[in-house]
């Protein structure tokens, strides 16, 4: 992947489509090892294909650094490969839903009974996906990983030391012990990888292709650290994604900030980046966790054989979804999936609970040769609800969605 971003940058700066550059396989190799040992951050996944930054979250002052070329800067931002590094993080998330903060959001979800109340994880996560949070980070390899929130006299922290890892919330007394998957196992992506730094531009980089431009724009300081500035533009007017700007250490090729803007204007959707950080091995007691005396610990649930065979596999969530595909291409790709029967009826009449009664909040009517349906929107995200149980949705602009449905009613 970064040899082709790197091949269509270096032909948008004057070399001819048959000039391509040798293949540079470390490319390859240090892209997958910069995604493996991200560490865990925060927020929506799909924020994470559209990342802008504005001026004011740099340091004061562009550093004096040897001009690069946006085909050398992606392949310095490719080959990053630091494993070793502490710092703190700002997260800030705007989606655009009024009256709506983090722990609204965390309401609509709910923490099961018995999924440890204030330390489970997933319940955290949806508290990341509006306001500014700060985030504290270290890592020392892939195998020993920490993330705390900082919150008003408390912390949430995720620790992985190894074969053990835990959730903790100070301010609740909780902690929940998180299965680690066995060598060999597959091993799910954790949903905070979604706002590191370099998560961000990885995906930024994925999402290169003939309907983007990529440019070097300049330098800036960082953390106290020298940078390169990389913007990614949509070439497509329909999409909501106004640019992608990432900044990259000169000296190591790490994504120190990303962030995401919009076409809409105003203060980014969303941005993620280090106010100060360290490239040195942490301290091994940084993973080092045990719950302290008094804590309410919740065990994660032992599936027995029959619950497991009994659990719907890829195909029967496909089938139970009724299929879903793609239209458009680029940015301006817009998904469509269709829901069962029951499913479909109980979001257009409402009846979901609290999440029925925000998504009514939120939706608009609107009519076309579907028939009529309920737009939700977002800064960044539009979705199309259509009266015989197709879900629209993408991150364009209302009427390129629209237009979508219409045409494929």
């Amino acid at each position: 992947m970064a040899t082709e971003v790197a091949r269509m940058t270096a032909q948008a700066e004057g070399n001819r489509p048959g000039d391509d550059r040798p293949e540079d396989t470390r490319y390859r190799a240090a892209r997958r090892k910069a995604a493996r040992y991200a560490v865990p951050a925060a927020v929506v996944g799909v924020t994470a294909l559209t990342v802008g930054l504005v001026p004011a979250l740099a340091d004061s002052g562009d550093p004096d650094l040897p001009e690069l070329t946006a085909h050398q800067l992606v392949a310095k931002l490719a080959g990053a490969h630091e494993e070793h590094f502490s710092g703190t993080v700002r997260v800030s998330t705007d989606l655009g839903l009024p009256g709506l903060d983090g722990a609204g959001i965390a309401g609509l979800g709910g923490a099961a009974k018995g999924s440890g109340g204030g330390a489970d994880p997933q319940a955290k996560l949806t508290e990341l996906a509006s306001g500014t949070h700060t985030l504290r980070l270290a890592a020392d390899g892939p195998e020993r990983q920490r993330l705390s929130i900082l919150e008003d006299a408390a912390e949430y922290s995720i620790i992985r030391d190894g074969a053990r890892a835990w959730a903790y919330d100070s301010a609740s007394d909780k902690a929940v012990r998180l299965e680690v998957p066995r060598s060999g196992q597959h091993e799910e992506r954790s949903p905070y990888t979604a706002l590191t730094p370099q998560e961000l531009a990885d995906q930024a980089l994925k999402a290169v292709d003939a309907h983007t431009t990529v440019r070097a724009d300049g330098t800036a300081r960082v953390a106290g650290r020298d940078a390169y500035q990389l913007v990614v533009e949509p070439k497509q007017s329909g999409s909501t994604v106004k640019a992608v700007r990432v900044l990259v250490d000169a000296k190591t090729g790490t994504p120190l900030r990303a962030a995401l803007t919009a076409r809409d204007g105003g203060k980014p959707v969303v941005e993620a980046g280090f106010t100060k950080v360290s490239f040195t091995a942490p301290k091994a007691k940084t993973f080092s966790f045990t719950p302290p005396k008094g804590t309410e610990v919740t065990e994660p649930k032992q599936q027995a054989p029959a619950d497991r065979s009994a659990a719907p596999d890829a195909g029967a969530l496909k089938d139970l979804l009724g299929g879903s595909r793609t239209y458009g291409e680029g940015w301006t790709t817009v998904a469509r999936l269709d829901l069962p029967g029951e499913a479909a009826a109980g979001l257009s009449s409402g009846d979901a609970g609290q999440a029925g009664k925000l998504m009514d909040s939120l939706a608009k009517e609107v009519k076309g040769s579907f028939g009529t349906g309920r737009l939700f929107s977002t800064r960044l995200v539009n979705v199309l609800l259509t009266e015989d149980g197709h879900v629209y949705a993408g991150a364009v602009t209302k009427d390129t969605l629209v237009k979508a449905a219409e045409s494929h009613t």
